[in-house]
């Protein structure tokens, strides 16, 4: 059987069987199966519906996953935020369990890789942003990298250290800034103990760093510790050195 006389594309762009219908994955051939595809070709090559379908995994009787991902991503589309998992809820054959994981998947996202281009103006943004991470058992030591308007280029964790310390050297620190061409970082990391007070340990690390930055040309504009709940600047606080 010839997969060129099996498949056709519609004016939407949606593939479709000879009856204009859009078939199940299973019902593909292996080239267009979206898991074999993403495992071949990697995620870049999946649109947007064949990443929902892997994640859906399945429809309901009546309506395949590709269709029931076709309407989610018709409904995603429409918002300009994450929507709650009551909206979603209310697509036919999404319910409350499969909701909850879209819900989730784009929350981690926008966690992970959606920060590009958030202005930092005050360290209550930055604590919006790492907050996520307060709940770990471990210290985790984080960079932010920053364009010159104070917009967010990148989140990344630098080291993960013991249950009360972490150990990190400026070159881990800087060495992806530089590769953003970042103009100014802000590190931050959690205390799992709910305690904000600054170590003598966290005074001497960021004291090596302002002064690392002020070598690299880069403005270490803040160290910020943070629990759950709450957070301490070493910028509001003072206790950062002066311009060098």
């Amino acid at each position: 059987m010839n997969d060129y006389n099996y498949m056709n594309i519609d004016w939407n762009g949606k593939v479709c069987d000879s009856n204009g219908k859009i078939p199940g994955p299973l019902s593909l051939p292996v080239e267009y199966r979206p898991r074999e595809k993403l495992m071949e070709h990697g995620p870049a090559s999946l649109s947007d519906k064949e990443l929902l379908s892997i994640l859906l995994n399945a429809g309901i009787k009546g309506k395949n996953v590709s269709v029931l991902a076709s309407e989610l991503l018709e409904r995603l589309d429409k918002e300009k935020g994450i929507p709650s998992v009551e909206e979603l809820a209310e697509l036919t054959g999404l319910g409350a369990s499969k909701s909850c994981s879209v819900v989730a998947m784009l929350e981690f996202g926008r966690r992970r890789w959606g920060v590009s281009g958030t202005r930092i103006r005050h360290p209550q943004d930055i604590f919006n942003l790492i907050q996520h991470h307060a709940d770990r058992c471990q210290e985790r030591f984080i960079c932010v990298s920053l364009n010159g308007a104070h917009e967010a280029l990148a989140v990344r964790i630098v080291t993960i250290g013991l249950v009360n310390k972490t150990i990190v050297h400026p070159r881990e620190v800087f060495a992806d800034p530089l590769l953003d061409r970042a103009s100014a970082v802000i590190c931050a990391h959690n205390h799992p103990s709910g305690q904000l007070a600054p170590s003598p340990e966290d005074d001497e690390i960021t004291e090596r760093l302002q002064c690392s930055a002020e070598i690299l040309g880069i403005n270490f504009l803040d160290h910020i510790i943070f629990s759950n709940s709450a957070f301490f600047s070493y910028r509001q606080s003072g206790k950062l050195l002066e311009e060098m």
